[in-house]
């Protein structure tokens, strides 16, 4: 998620936002013009204390100009300890009425309605909030419900869509389709860090060495620190 309220002007400098209503947006469009399909959600907070009427209708504006499939939509709530708990409040009906506003907006569309027909390659991880489907991902991590049969648990095979709602679409498996097991990846070496590869060595114990020595000369700086403090 990209979080959304804090870029705006007036509210930036009460939240420490660091980016503006601009970067925001061209964020969003970069990933969209690029990477095809994308999925990209965003968190609203209505009624922070700095909040103004004008503040609210910029954030209704981008809301509606990308139409997020999913949003998480929250009412201000002051933590303790952070400058905002000493700011004065919105009044709640205020904040009720705004978060209202944008919930509502947020169920007149649907974003799946064009995706009729389209086909997906899925992985079905968990079964549907109503017992009636399983619950399988594209690779843009969109839910799609395909039949609950048994061999499909954990399995990876090609749907087509054949319906939608608000938060999911519906797939049935093409007919030619191979149901797939996903093979697990390889185990590491020894001295290997996950999400990186192993460097050849002509004795693969200087890697071993190498990172004991790194760890021995970072406990030893922080020793010395301690002690000159």
């Amino acid at each position: 998620p990209i979080p959304c309220v804090p870029c705006l002007p007036r509210l930036s400098s009460g939240i420490n936002a660091e980016y503006s209503v601009a970067d925001f947006e061209k964020v969003i469009d970069f990933l969209r013009e690029r990477v095809d399909g994308i999925t990209i959600i965003t968190d609203i907070i209505a009624g922070f204390p700095t909040e103004t009427e004008e503040d609210f209708r910029e954030t209704m504006n981008l809301v509606k100009k990308y139409k997020f499939p999913s949003l998480f939509i929250n009412q201000f709530f002051p933590r303790p300890g952070t400058p905002a708990a000493k700011m004065k409040r919105i009044p709640t009906q205020d904040v009720k009425k705004r978060t209202k506003e944008i919930t509502e907006f947020f169920h007149t569309y649907k974003p799946y309605e064009n995706r009729l027909g389209k086909i997906y390659t899925v992985l079905v991880t968990e079964t549907s909030h109503d017992g009636n489907y399983y619950v399988g991902h594209n690779e843009f991590y969109e839910q799609i419900l395909v039949p609950k049969r048994p061999e499909l648990m954990g399995k990876m095979f090609q749907v087509k869509i054949v319906d939608s709602c608000k938060f999911s679409m519906t797939g049935e498996l093409l007919e030619d389709t191979s149901v797939v097991r996903p093979a697990p990846a390889d185990p590491l070496q020894v001295g290997q860090l996950s999400g990186a590869q192993l460097v050849e060595t002509k004795n693969n114990n200087q890697v071993f060495q190498l990172s004991f020595a790194v760890l021995l000369l970072a406990a030893l700086a922080r020793l010395f620190y301690l002690i000159w403090l």
